[in-house]
């Protein structure tokens, strides 16, 4: 059996890290301000710099080193870590309802507001189908980076997923209602009826409210990832293996086979 998954949450000691995915203890940290000398904006490293840098060295310094310049490239990343500084003054300001964890697996560092992860981006632990279409795959992978931030886009991207698999599936993929009819005449079972009509009705309820609140509806749009792939799976992936096995079978068995169910050769 494989390990339990632990999401993390602002209340618990240990959890699958945002940053590396292990379960491990967290240790926790507020965050306090200190005021930038003379009110100057703040300094951020780039890669341009950087390199500069490695290449040129700073002026009156005689060399910079390494574990320096792998921070400033961090930083010029947009990563977010811990940093040891001495300072003259003591801190007195703290930043309310911002907090860090640290995980002692990784020893890096994610960065909350309330009790979700602001950084890093966490996405939903799904993937997509590998029988969807790479942009099919790409919408639905940024529905899962964003669920956390919007459950409501979340659920319209993943609307917009089963209208690109319609059109996979050989529908206009420009009326989703209209596809979906279509392809219950083609024979469709009910349960993958009710799948595809489930995410265009909550996608729909996302884009335009009407009896459906989906702002805290995290939950619900989670359930969607698993509608879609169920959707792939039945329409794509299970005919694929069944043709694949299909075609081991020798030629007599085949013409035997379309001989009992009268098929024309």
């Amino acid at each position: 059996m494989g390990t339990k998954y632990v999401a993390p949450g602002i209340t618990l000691k240990s959890f699958n890290c945002p940053r590396c995915g292990a379960l491990a203890a967290q240790r926790w940290f507020e965050v306090w301000c200190d005021p930038i000398a003379e009110n100057k904006p703040p300094m951020l490293s780039t890669h341009e710099w950087v390199s500069k840098v490695k290449s040129e060295g700073i002026p009156d310094v005689q060399t910079v080193p390494q574990d320096v310049i792998t921070l400033w490239g961090r930083m010029a990343d947009g990563d977010v870590m811990l940093q040891s500084r001495q300072y003259g003054n003591q801190c007195g300001q703290i930043l309310e309802n911002i907090h860090v964890s640290l995980c002692h697996s990784c020893n890096e560092i994610s960065l909350w507001r309330y009790d979700t992860v602001l950084f890093p981006l966490r996405r939903y632990e799904i993937e997509p189908n590998d029988d969807m279409n790479n942009d099919i795959r790409m919408d639905f992978d940024e529905a899962r980076a964003i669920l956390d931030i919007s459950p409501r886009g979340a659920a319209a991207l993943l609307r917009l997923c089963i209208q690109k698999l319609c059109k996979q599936l050989g529908k206009t993929g420009k009326n989703l209602n209209e596809d979906i009819a279509s392809l219950v005449k083609d024979g469709l079972d009910p349960d993958v009826q009710r799948a595809l009509d489930v995410v265009r009705v909550v996608g729909n309820e996302a884009v335009h409210p009407g009896e459906m609140d989906l702002r805290d509806g995290r939950a619900t749009a989670a359930t969607l990832f698993e509608l879609v792939n169920y959707i792939a799976e039945d329409r794509i992936t299970r005919p694929k293996k069944v043709a694949a096995l299909y075609s081991t079978i020798p030629a007599s068995a085949v013409a035997a086979i379309e001989k009992r169910d009268g098929a024309t050769t």
